[in-house]
């Protein structure tokens, strides 16, 4: 677990305007910036006609479904999380269905968000299919791993950061050079590589 205060002072004189506990502030940013991302990257929704998935139905989940949910629309929701119970509570706050398995939910989701801590892959290319989206937020350390490294190599890979996702992130725990990713997600929204 992420533990911490984040120290807001004034830029005048240095006195202590608020404490916000570095969690919450880490979940919304987290959250908030897989959902821009996202929506940046994945295929426009026709006619809001989408399915969207979720692998992971925790905190990080929620925040990225809140804000994709205010940047698209979709019509169908489908959720999976090792704990069955999780997984039919977040399907029943957003309306969703719960699927038995990982590569049920990408069987049937047009668009994929992970977010779990999985040391084990949860997709392989065998489960995927041409044009489909992924959202992958888990790897963020050594040993985490949500894709095969199959996937990430034959994927158009976004990422956040490209020396961080090689030194160990989700590069780095499948035994990929940072060459396999095309672009950051800075470079996608500054304009100088395509989506």
């Amino acid at each position: 677990a992420l533990r911490g205060v984040i120290c807001l002072h004034s830029g005048a004189d240095g006195a202590l305007l608020a404490l916000l506990d570095s969690a919450t502030v880490t979940a919304w940013r987290t959250g908030l910036a897989a959902a821009l991302a996202t929506d940046l990257l994945a295929r426009p929704a026709a006619d809001g006609a989408e399915t969207v998935g979720v692998i992971g139905a925790g905190a990080q989940s929620e925040l990225t479904l809140r804000g994709l949910r205010a940047l698209r629309s979709w019509d169908r929701l489908v959720v999976h999380d090792t704990d069955p119970r999780r997984a039919s509570a977040f399907a029943r706050r957003h309306g969703g269905t719960v699927a038995a398995t990982p590569a049920e939910v990408a069987a049937e989701a047009d668009v994929v968000v992970l977010a779990t801590w999985s040391r084990e892959p949860l997709l392989h290319l065998a489960d995927l299919r041409p044009g489909q989206h992924l959202t992958a937020l888990g790897a963020d350390e050594p040993g985490k791993r949500e894709l095969a490294p199959e996937v990430l190599r034959s994927a158009r890979l976004i990422v956040d950061d490209a020396t961080l996702v090689a030194t160990h992130g989700a590069l780095a725990n499948a035994g990929l050079p940072a060459s396999t990713a095309a672009a950051s997600l800075g470079e996608v929204i500054r304009g100088e590589a395509p989506a």
